[in-house]
């Protein structure tokens, strides 16, 4: 595993809206690696605010990520990442040669109550345990 200038693995959760999927990863990825991921999120169309149901589902998980603000994808934050995982993007993604890149299939959040996020909540979580353990192999 390449790790950036900054000494850490580095990873980028991308999906279309960043409103979503891809926040509720990078939250994840923030607050179970103790600082010890760079973490970057980016949708290549974003919405204008992270998705209310996404907010308060991960509150319940104690993650508050209602300062968060979508991003739009640029080559620049790919090029900066050392994993690049891709949540139903499709071609939008720009690939760079020597990235790892992942894709997540998973259910779409947007339009959906707090009661339909909470499983797709759950799923990531657990692939970001399983991420984990594959970056920091010692956690």
């Amino acid at each position: 595993m390449s790790e950036t200038t900054s000494g850490k693995p580095s990873v980028l959760f991308v999906c279309v809206h960043n409103a979503g999927r891809s926040q509720m990863a990078a939250g994840f990825l923030t607050h179970l690696s103790g600082g010890r991921v760079e973490v970057r999120s980016a949708g290549s169309a974003p919405a204008e605010t992270v998705n209310p149901a996404v907010i308060e589902a991960m509150r319940e998980a104690g993650i508050d990520l209602s300062a968060q603000v979508p991003k739009v994808l640029t080559p620049e934050a790919v090029q900066a990442s050392d994993v690049v995982i891709t949540m139903g993007c499709g071609d939008a993604c720009p690939v760079f040669p020597g990235k790892r890149y992942l894709d997540w299939t998973l259910a779409d959040p947007a339009g959906q109550g707090v009661a339909a996020v909470r499983p797709i909540r759950d799923e990531i979580e657990a692939r970001i345990r399983g991420l984990l353990a594959d970056l920091l192999p010692t956690v």
